[in-house]
């Protein structure tokens, strides 16, 4: 049974000086009150039957002066069949993008409900789609709350606030920050454990929360991350003229990819072993050579050009071509093009047609719009039917708007070049000995390789002692292969037992 509970408003969010200075003379319309719906439910989560409330909403968070500015919209789960504990803990969740909504890590992964797409990489297809109950989901251990950021779900500036003043990595982490500590004072839950868990960009989030939350004397400390498909450090991710960091960080997962379509032999390896080969060249004769450039000999050149060729399964002339140096976009392209396919750059498990073969990238992601339509007739049945949301308004699953504005860095609190927020993961274990991280990694990832992770992990302050590294024969969202779930929330319920 759900209600509405109108008039909630909760306060909070504190806007740079230099945005609240250009807001001061702003016309704002009348904000209506906050819309938050409630209900009360049972489920059977890791064979454990429990009773838990649902509350999905909106935060209003205001400015210095008391004005409206955005209205977060979330969903919380808090079990309620069990008397309210210190030692209950409450995780915070949230996906990437940026301009993601939260729906894939909701109804794929955490939450009490799930989507089921074809776990062999197979097109989604069309309605009607498989939503059904999650018994694996961490509820009979955690209460969860599910954030969208501004301009994703149905989050929006509101009042005296516009979409841009959220957009860009700090004023993004002051949002959520400050939407996280009113979901703790209006929840009475300040002094219960506290994780966070992000995927792609949300990493970067979540990273980039750890300066916001427990930096100064207001101090939220975190006990842990659960980074899934991480990217926080953006050089091995940008493919730009004298940046070689890219290259050395995506032929693993190349290699990966070419293990399985095939182009590869397999002869007396496995695939763990293969990828552990893998990583050796790449870190010795393949990094020197990129680095050596023009000082590498002929005999040197086409030594390591063969090799990569080897490990990838493209011909010795593309490699050649490319001057040893092949970009993640145009092996997707490449690797099955005498097959008359490409592969999925979130999963390159996937395979798609394009309208023709001769391009350097392909059409569209196989892997994107392999399950887009099944997620976001999840998140609409679900919030609709299920939770009792009436809002009319689209639900932004994925939208580019916020990204654009990512893209202005001297306006967004960050210095230009490459952001790199792994610093924040290393100086928060310095401050905090209960931190701890769990790196969720897919071998076929070909948008947030797991060889580039392992680099930025290795590095930037981080005792890695304190983090746990997990693989799994998926992707990006390692979630939509069934095998890979499962080993996936084990290793999330083993990380949250751990002393």
């Amino acid at each position: 049974m759900s209600k509405i509970i109108a008039g909630l408003t909760l306060a909070g969010l504190v806007v740079a000086p230099s945005i609240a200075d250009d807001k001061k003379d702003k016309k704002a319309a009348p904000v209506e009150a906050a819309k938050v719906y409630e209900s009360e439910k049972s489920g059977s989560f890791n064979g454990v039957k429990l009773r838990y409330k649902t509350i999905a909403g909106e935060t209003y968070l205001k400015n210095d002066d008391g004005d409206e500015t955005a209205a977060i919209f979330s969903v919380s789960y808090l079990r309620t069949d069990v008397k309210p504990s210190d030692d209950r803990p409450v995780f915070f969740i949230f996906n990437g993008g940026p301009g993601s909504a939260s729906l894939w890590l909701h109804l794929g992964v955490y939450g009490p409900k799930r989507v089921v797409v074809p776990s062999d990489a197979e097109d989604d297809g069309a309605a009607p789609f498989r939503l059904e109950d999650n018994p694996l989901s961490i509820l009979d251990v955690a209460d969860m709350v599910f954030i969208d950021p501004v301009g994703t779900g149905y989050s929006r500036a509101i009042g005296k606030g516009e979409g841009k003043d959220f957009w860009g990595i700090k004023n993004d982490a002051q949002s959520i920050a400050e939407f996280i500590r009113l979901w703790l004072v209006k929840n009475k839950r300040w002094n219960s454990p506290k994780y966070l868990s992000g995927e792609s960009y949300g990493t970067t989030r979540a990273a980039a929360l750890m300066e916001e939350l427990q930096g100064g004397w207001s101090d939220i400390a975190m006990n842990g991350i659960v980074f899934i498909s991480s990217i926080l450090d953006f050089q091995t991710a940008r493919y730009q003229p004298g940046n070689d960091t890219p290259y050395i960080s995506y032929l693993p997962t190349m290699a990966a990819t070419a293990w399985y379509h095939g182009k590869v032999d397999k002869a007396g390896r496995t695939l763990d072993g293969f990828i552990e080969e893998v990583r050796g060249f790449t870190l010795g004769e393949y990094a020197s050579a990129l680095l050596q450039g023009n000082r590498l000999t002929d005999a040197e050149f086409n030594a390591v050009a063969e090799k990569v060729a080897g490990y990838t399964g493209l011909s010795l002339q593309y490699v050649k071509n490319a001057n040893l140096r092949v970009n993640n976009m145009r092996f997707m392209k490449e690797l099955l093009r005498d097959e008359g396919f490409v592969t999925g750059r979130l999963d390159s498990r996937y395979k798609g047609r394009d309208y023709e073969g001769t391009g350097d990238t392909f059409d569209g992601d196989p892997s994107g719009y392999g399950i887009d339509a099944a997620y976001t007739a999840g998140i609409y049945q679900y919030l609709h039917n299920d939770l009792g949301v009436d809002i009319e308004r689209r639900y932004e699953v994925l939208s580019g708007t916020p990204g654009r504005h990512w893209a202005e860095p001297r306006k967004r609190g960050y210095s230009e070049g490459y952001p790199n927020v792994a610093p924040h993961v290393g100086e928060a274990m310095r401050q905090n000995k209960d931190f701890r991280v769990l790196v969720a990694n897919g071998y076929y990832d070909l948008a947030t390789p797991f060889f580039a992770t392992e680099n930025t992990f290795n590095a930037n302050g981080i005792d890695t002692n304190r983090v746990t590294f997990t693989y799994y024969e998926s992707g990006h969202m390692m979630y939509v292969h069934e095998p890979s779930l499962e080993k996936l929330v084990k290793d999330i319920r083993d990380f949250l037992s751990a002393k």
